[in-house]
């Protein structure tokens, strides 16, 4: 039998503490991040994330990132120098290479899944 996974009220759902963001450009950026459901092989992750005001690297070459804004207001910069404003009900696809920096304006929570080489199996 096919399993059916229900995730209801992310954006109010307990994620656990924020710590320190280990790419934060910003002393004192927090983040807290929680997984929803893996897939058995580990390649498909998917998740509830957020982060406090700041700016932060970002690099997707492990992984491509598909990300859902539930709350917050973020600017994203390519390396290249290429800028989008982002919030609440806006989504962004991330292809695995992506590198740039996050500005975290507003308290952000997104979902995110996570698209990577399979880690096992």
């Amino acid at each position: 039998m096919i399993d059916l996974s229900v995730f209801t009220g992310l954006a109010g759902i307990d994620i656990g503490a924020l710590t320190d963001k280990p790419t934060a450009l910003t002393p004192g950026q927090k983040e807290a991040a929680t997984s929803l459901w893996q897939s058995p092989d580990g390649a498909l992750d998917i998740g509830v994330w957020e982060c406090s005001p700041g700016s932060f690297t970002a690099d997707r070459s492990a992984a491509a990132e598909f990300c859902y804004f539930l709350q917050g207001k973020i600017v994203m910069t390519h390396l290249d120098g290429t800028r989008r404003e982002l919030g609440p009900g806006d989504a962004i696809m991330l292809p695995r290479g992506w590198k740039g920096t996050w500005e975290i304006l507003e308290h952000t929570r997104k979902i995110y899944v996570f698209l990577a080489d399979r880690l096992h199996g």
